[in-house]
């Protein structure tokens, strides 16, 4: 619309200026000429307007000076000034209709035929006209008339099916609005129940670790019948002593589990170092003998050489305790429990786990390790545990595998790439191993 009135503000004074170089003004034309320089003055106030944001108010200026204009200049002229205002009067239906609306569109043509019907009687009035002119005049009115009604009829029709159109996309675009709407509360209630449910099998999985504490927490708390049946007091304090060290060991691996707890809010990675996995397995032992009932016998082999290996060493533990606390599960009356670790010739380690339980079928095999499969019931188990610990293997180099049978109990073999030590100097009293 900008454009418009620029090329119709520009255009206007050019044309009068080249009429004017080529041939003098026609009598009684002054005043359109006036009136012509007028509007295209308007018409960049028009454009000044709409850049300020008055946009109906500039249009509506635009229109009623046309219109003012074609009266005076019908009044003045007749219908002579059809000669050369045919362009304003379909302009200013046209901007009207579009702009403004059907109800602008058919006030402006009323104004029209106001305007043509002022123009009749100035041709009936004319002395200086024939009567042939004036009669000739009446007889073109009708035909005139139809033209723009048929005009205004198309504009009509043609701006109603637009808006209407309009219409119809805004509805769809609300429509859709809406839908997308729906469309992320539900998936903001998916993500909050996916979060829920995160959060339930996290805490499961911690409940879980803290009773395999707890149960040999419990185990240690158990001895104190033995220590008081104990006559030497000397016996008696360092079988407390062992007792006590054992409960602060289970204590130990509880912080650890409530540290990994913490840290799961701030998604840290995982504490690696390297560390002897014998040692650590041979420092589990108090705690491997309490997580299991006394008819469990448990039996550690350990290898004649360093087992260096570069992982999370409580999550280590705690995998050590999640694999033993399932072969406890499996000997509801005794059995054995061996722990064997072997220094391979292939760079490798391996850690053996057998139980003497009641085993697992192929079916069972196959999905052991897939997360959320558990054969325990929903207050026993949550089966992550052997998830968490082939991705924590696998994470570290290595692999985890299972051989087991129907009443024959089951074997864990796990395999670790060796590193290499190096002690570092010592810091704030301890010495540490790394890579």
């Amino acid at each position: 619309m900008q454009l418009l009135l620029l090329f119709y503000g520009t255009v206007v004074p050019v044309n009068w200026a080249w009429h004017l170089l080529t041939r003098p003004i026609a009598p009684g034309w002054t005043l359109v000429l006036v009136l012509d320089v007028i509007v295209a003055m308007l018409a960049f106030v028009s454009v000044a307007l709409i850049r300020q944001g008055h946009f109906r108010i500039a249009i509506k200026l635009f229109v009623g000076a046309s219109l003012a204009s074609l009266m005076l200049a019908y009044h003045r002229l007749g219908t002579n000034a059809l000669l050369i205002d045919q362009v304003m009067v379909i302009l200013t239906l046209v901007i009207s209709g579009l702009v403004l609306g059907r109800r602008a569109l058919w006030t402006v043509f009323g104004i029209l035929l106001l305007v043509f019907a002022i123009g009749y009687v100035a041709d009936a009035n004319n002395t200086e006209r024939s009567e042939y002119w004036a009669r000739n005049s009446w007889r073109n009115a009708p035909g005139l008339v139809l033209s723009y009604l048929l005009i205004a009829i198309i504009l009509d029709r043609t701006l109603t099916a637009l808006r209407e159109s309009l219409a119809d996309a805004n509805a769809r675009r609300r429509e859709l609005q809406q839908e997308m709407a729906e469309r992320e509360r539900a998936q903001a209630q998916l993500i909050h129940a996916q979060k829920l449910e995160a959060t339930g099998r996290l805490a499961s999985g911690v409940a879980h670790d803290f009773n395999n504490i707890l149960d040999v927490i419990l185990g240690f708390s158990k001895q104190r019948h033995r220590i008081g049946e104990a006559d030497d007091l000397r016996t008696q304090a360092s079988e407390l002593a062992d007792t006590l060290e054992g409960v602060e060991i289970a204590a130990r691996r509880g912080t650890a589990i409530t540290r990994k707890l913490l840290s799961f809010s701030r998604s840290d990675l995982l504490r690696l170092e390297v560390f002897d996995a014998g040692q650590a397995i041979a420092e589990l032992q108090p705690m491997l003998r309490q997580l299991f009932p006394p008819d469990v016998r448990v039996a550690y082999t350990a290898a004649d050489m360093p087992l260096p290996v570069r992982l999370d060493r409580s999550e280590f533990e705690l995998m050590i305790l999640n694999i033993a606390a399932n072969a406890r599960d499996a000997m509801p009356d005794g059995g054995r429990f061996t722990v064997t670790t072997t220094r391979l010739a292939d760079d490798a380690i391996e850690i053996a786990m057998a139980d003497s339980g009641h085993g697992m079928d192929e079916r069972v095999q196959r999905r052991i390790f897939e997360p959320f499969f558990t054969t325990k019931s929903a207050a026993d188990g949550t089966g992550l545990g052997l998830a968490v610990i082939r991705d924590l293997i696998t994470a570290g180099g290595g692999q985890i595998d299972v051989s087991s049978a129907v009443g024959a109990g089951a074997t864990f073999r796990i395999h670790l790439p060796l590193a290499t030590m190096q002690v570092l100097p010592e810091e704030h009293g301890k010495s540490a191993m790394a890579l």
